[in-house]
């Protein structure tokens, strides 16, 4: 079905997720709560949800998730609120729960070091490639990082 076997996950919008037929969806803390998003999109389906804490990072494991988006670990302009999540923090949901955690928020080539040993699965990042002026060479730059 995809030409490239990667992943098209829909952000915040189970209901269009359901209507393309898309790998999955990304849910963050005020949306659907994971179990009923589990529930309607089945077991096929692939589920992230957004932790800020040990504890939502747990209640998302609990609840059916596949993996967590963690963050925003830098200033970002992609989203208009939100609030930074420290190294600590990261490194503590990454340790506790049992799914793969990715770091997400305000990460580029000059800042990514900073997340390496976190424990994380990888990094999901939006600015440092639609800005740059060969988006191409920065996506297979970043992802080269060891974490």
């Amino acid at each position: 079905m995809y030409r490239y076997h990667i992943p098209f996950l829909i952000n915040d919008r189970l209901d269009i997720a359901l209507a393309v037929n898309a790998s999955g969806v990304h849910l963050g803390q005020s949306d659907l709560p994971v179990a009923v998003a589990r529930h309607l999109l089945g077991s096929d389906k692939l589920i992230g949800i957004s932790a800020k804490t040990v504890a939502q990072a747990l209640a998302a494991q609990a609840g059916g998730a596949d993996y967590l988006g963690v963050g925003a670990m830098f200033p970002t302009t992609t989203k208009v609120i939100t609030q930074e999540t420290t190294r600590e923090t990261l490194t503590a949901i990454a340790k506790t729960v049992q799914l793969p955690v990715v770091a997400i928020g305000g990460i580029s080539k000059e800042n990514n070091h900073q997340l390496i040993g976190t424990g994380i699965a990888g990094i999901t990042v939006v600015s440092a490639i639609m800005r740059a002026s060969h988006p191409k060479n920065v996506a297979a730059e970043l992802s080269q990082i060891p974490f």
